[in-house]
């Protein structure tokens, strides 16, 4: 039971770096989008 916990604790950091990932990704696109359209 304790290796199947830890197993999915695991899991679950991976998800969450995963998140942060994708976030960082999406707020970027963001940024580069708001700042071409303040280059105009």
């Amino acid at each position: 039971m304790a290796k199947k916990k830890q197993a999915n604790e695991e899991n679950l950091k991976g998800t969450l770096v995963s998140v942060f990932f994708v976030g960082f990704v999406i707020v970027a696109m963001w940024i580069a989008v708001y700042l071409m359209y303040l280059s105009q």
